[in-house]
């Protein structure tokens, strides 16, 4: 992985700029901004996406694949941490000496006018930062921002509003989110995960106090996670806790986790019931700290939470992509146990009588060997798991290190399906469905490409 290298100067024009990797949730984000002030963007990505076919049509120039004839003439040189040191573009752009940023660094730039909204966790960035960004704008807000995903009801990831405040998923996997000027800070979860990079859980509470200390306004910070705790007490900055604890600030009671979570939450002498258009007891904690922020900013608390509820979810998060053969097919990115278990809680909120067949992809050789046993503790909830091969993405294979640490520690190997082979995957889990029962890809790999073949598969079966 390229690490983020914040002595390089972001230039104060960045002109022609080239993003390297410019299909991902955060770098296409950027990258739209950025043409909608003008810039010219070029960039490449090892393939053809919806998110790339998006940027071509506003006029951005991508190539697919990475090779030095695609840098072309770029004023800055924008990368991801996803991309290996070796990548032919970044190490001729080191050598013409042209400005090389990493991600963090260009959005830092884009907001740094702004008052920032900064969304940090381990699990439900995404979907706290939509509930976020959507409340404002329908608050009249006119926020910018950039998230991690498409926020169904807009359309697309980011925007350039007019008002006051941008709002970011602020990414901690790289510890780039220290490099934000933040004045507030949301944080969902501390609960460990990217042990590879940190070395230990006592680093990765530091990180995140570190992180919620810049903060130059308040923190909004769990009041049930117990990393979340363990940071609370070395943060020095005003906080509004959210959760299900007595104590909360923002305090969730009453949860029915149905296929549109049911809640009620309390605000000083304010009780108000609420119904989400998501599922998930998880979901109903998101929406408190979404507005737990919007309360800190001011916003009144009764119609914060009437925004909040109309979120509608962003892409790859249960997200439902066809019906063959009385089967639904859904997809979701959740990738760390902690995620998995309340995506399957969810699902089976909405699955009723039918199986839950779920196929999941393992994302990163350290994450599957840290986690192994808890993957199949939280996968047993499935009625059926068609197990792939791990998707790497920037790390090198481990020895030893397989989707089959997950399939040994599975406790009824009868329900467990281990394919390595993607392209037997469609069949195995079609095979396994029937009329009423979901089928959910799983993972922030590349397994949301399994849905067509998924389909394809259940019409002949």
């Amino acid at each position: 992985m390229i690490k983020p290298d914040f002595t390089q100067a972001v230039p104060e024009d960045l002109g022609v700029v080239h993003f390297i990797g410019i299909g991902g949730s955060g770098m296409s984000g950027i990258a739209r901004l950025l043409i909608g002030m003008g810039h010219q963007v070029t960039g490449s990505d090892l393939r053809d996406t919806s998110n790339v076919a998006a940027l071509r049509d506003l006029g951005a120039k991508i190539s697919i694949g990475h090779d030095e004839s695609h840098l072309g003439n770029p004023d800055t040189v924008v990368v991801t941490s996803a991309l290996w040191p070796t990548n032919p573009e970044y190490l001729l752009a080191k050598q013409r000496g042209i400005p090389v940023i990493h991600r963090s660094q260009a959005l830092a730039h884009l907001a740094s006018s702004k008052r920032l909204i900064a969304v940090a966790g381990a699990h439900g960035k995404t979907t706290s930062t939509g509930m976020v960004i959507t409340a404002l704008m329908a608050l009249g807000a006119d926020p910018s921002f950039v998230n991690g995903g498409v926020i169904n009801s807009v359309g697309h990831s980011s925007s350039s509003g007019k008002g006051e405040l941008f709002v970011i998923e602020a990414d901690e996997s790289d510890g780039s989110f220290l490099h934000y000027d933040t004045a507030i800070s949301l944080i969902t979860n501390v609960d460990p995960d990217h042990l590879d990079h940190y070395g230990s859980i006592e680093a990765f509470h530091r990180v995140f106090a570190d992180f919620a200390n810049k903060s130059k306004e308040f923190v909004v910070i769990s009041s049930d996670d117990h990393g979340a705790k363990e940071v609370a007490k070395l943060v020095t900055r005003p906080m509004i806790s959210f959760g299900e604890a007595a104590d909360a600030t923002v305090r969730v009671q009453n949860v029915k986790p149905e296929a549109k979570v049911s809640f009620e939450l309390v605000y000083k002498d304010q009780i108000v019931s609420t119904r989400l258009l998501l599922a998930g007891r998880h979901n109903a904690l998101n929406a408190a700290g979404a507005v737990a922020t919007l309360v800190g900013l001011g916003f009144d608390f009764e119609k914060s939470l009437e925004e909040v509820a109309k979120f509608a979810g962003t892409e790859r998060r249960f997200e439902l992509h066809g019906v063959e053969a009385g089967v639904s097919v859904y997809d979701d990115f959740a990738h760390h146990p902690t995620e998995v278990a309340a995506a399957l809680e969810g699902a089976r909120a909405v699955v009723g009588s039918g199986k839950l067949i779920t196929v999941f992809q393992p994302h990163l050789y350290s994450r599957t060997r840290l986690f192994a046993k808890e993957f199949a503790q939280v996968l047993a909830a499935s009625d059926e798991v068609v197990l792939l091969d791990i998707y790497a993405a920037r790390e090198d294979p481990e020895p030893g290190v397989t989707g089959e640490l997950i399939l040994n520690q599975f406790s009824d190997k009868k329900r467990i399906h281990y394919v390595p082979n993607w392209d037997d995957a469609p069949a195995v889990a079609a095979k396994l469905a029937s009329q009423g029962d979901f089928i959910m890809t799983m993972g922030c790999g590349d397994v949301y490409r399994m849905v067509p073949q998924l389909l394809e598969a259940l019409k002949d079966s």
